[in-house]
């Protein structure tokens, strides 16, 4: 059944999940409408690291000639250990990832990847209807006296009714809550430091300028902590994600502004070239509450349908949280885009019996390696490191399953033929 170009879907949330959405559903047809309720659109100043999985969307939407434009590939991922920098294995990326699961594994900064996105939303000479975006439109009511036309009402009285109503507005979504799903929310008893490190001062010390050589994607293992580093913009920032205990004073505010001499004093006890890596950040550094979600199937309700970190956020430790979400909006986009208004209910049942049984299973695997890479060291650290150095994946989910994504139905999707080209 074709589509019917009357179709309407707000979604609440314009952060990279929601612009995903508007943009893999504008593609089909439909007439979007994006709330965001911030004053202004944009990303928080951090990395963010796009596996195959979701490369492989991005690319189907047609962003392949921006993306190239803003990425930084890696050509490495290496995994240290915490004491002594020694490696305990490496892996090559770059060409070897396209020619096995025929897509990029690529670092963004955020700002850009979400600038790429907004205009190709915006852009009036894309294919299907301009997606309509406003900011300040917090959504604080929903009123589905009209069961098939559920009204967002922002907080300046401003009423938005659709067809769909889509919740892709974070851990803490407003439409979750408001539409009455069950609260699944976990703390995970960590915080993560968000640091961008300047490169020309990596590469200025002789203590961290090998970290500049090569690009590379790196994790350092060690007791109760780890860390994460990797450049962006072509090397102008070192991103840096280094999770710890969390302080009772951060899970009660869920974020804090921090600084470098916090970071160094939390890894003092780790190989110098740490501390000298941390110490050069700058006063942009900020430290966040790490919570999660707990796997729960039901991302529905009538026609509110719930994306990304609203059904399932995850802890960062499959490096899947925005690309979850973006495999979540391009089969959401397949799923609707191929029924008119009165097929919307079958296919929103079918975007979650897609999608929440493998967004579940990698919460769950994310979950299960907060332990797998803080272990103390002994001998199940020692047997972590052989599983580490085979590369089969880490906790229990396999590179294979995970960075081949949830398959696509559309014969006609670019994402399923296109062969990356360099």
């Amino acid at each position: 059944m074709a589509p019917s170009q009357s179709f309407e879907v707000t979604v609440a949330g314009g952060g990279l999940g929601g612009l995903t959405t508007a943009l893999a559903l504008r593609q089909k047809g439909l007439r979007v409408t994006v709330l965001e309720a911030a004053p202004q659109l944009g990303e928080v100043g951090a990395g963010i690291q796009t596996a195959p999985n979701a490369s492989r969307i991005l690319v189907g939407l047609g962003l392949r000639g921006a993306l190239q434009r803003i990425h930084t590939e890696p050509q490495d991922q290496v995994r240290r250990r915490w004491a002594d920098g020694s490696v305990i294995a490496s892996l090559p990326l770059a060409r070897r990832v396209v020619d096995q699961y025929g897509a990029p594994y690529w670092h963004y900064h955020r700002a850009d990847l979400h600038a790429v996105l907004l205009e190709a939303c915006l852009d009036p000479a894309g294919p299907g209807p301009v997606v309509a975006v406003h900011t300040d439109a917090q959504v604080v009511e929903l009123d589905r006296s009209d069961a098939e036309r559920p009204v967002a009402v922002t907080a300046r009285g401003d009423r938005y009714a659709a067809d769909v109503l889509v919740g892709a507005d974070g851990i803490r979504s407003a439409v979750r809550d408001l539409a009455g799903f069950d609260d699944t929310l976990v703390f995970s008893g960590e915080m993560a430091y968000r640091a961008l490190i300047p490169g020309d001062s990596i590469v200025a010390d002789p203590a961290t300028r090998f970290l500049a050589d090569r690009f590379q994607s790196t994790i350092w293992y060690g007791p109760d902590k780890h860390l994460v580093h990797y450049m962006i913009r072509g090397g102008e920032h070192l991103n840096v994600v280094a999770i710890v205990p969390c302080t009772a004073e951060v899970r009660r505010d869920w974020s804090a502004p921090a600084s470098a001499e916090d970071m160094v004093a939390d890894f003092g006890d780790w190989d110098d070239r740490v501390g000298a890596m941390l110490s050069k950040a700058k006063d942009d550094v900020s430290v966040w509450a790490l919570f999660r979600r707990r796997r729960d199937p039901v991302w529905v309700d009538g026609r509110v349908a719930l994306l990304g970190d609203a059904c399932h956020a995850m802890l960062p430790y499959q490096a899947q949280g925005a690309s979850q979400a973006m495999e979540d909006a391009a089969v959401l986009a397949e799923e609707l885009g191929s029924v008119s208004r009165n097929g919307v209910d079958g296919a929103l049942a079918r975007y979650v019996h897609r999608r929440a049984k493998h967004a579940g299973m990698v919460q769950d695997a994310s979950l299960r390696n907060m332990d797998f890479y803080h272990l103390p060291d002994g001998p199940e650290q020692r047997e972590r490191d052989e599983k580490l150095r085979r590369f089969d994946g880490e906790s229990d989910v396999s590179y294979d399953w995970l960075w081949n994504g949830s398959p696509l139905h559309d014969p006609d999707n670019e994402a399923l033929t296109y062969q990356f080209a360099r």
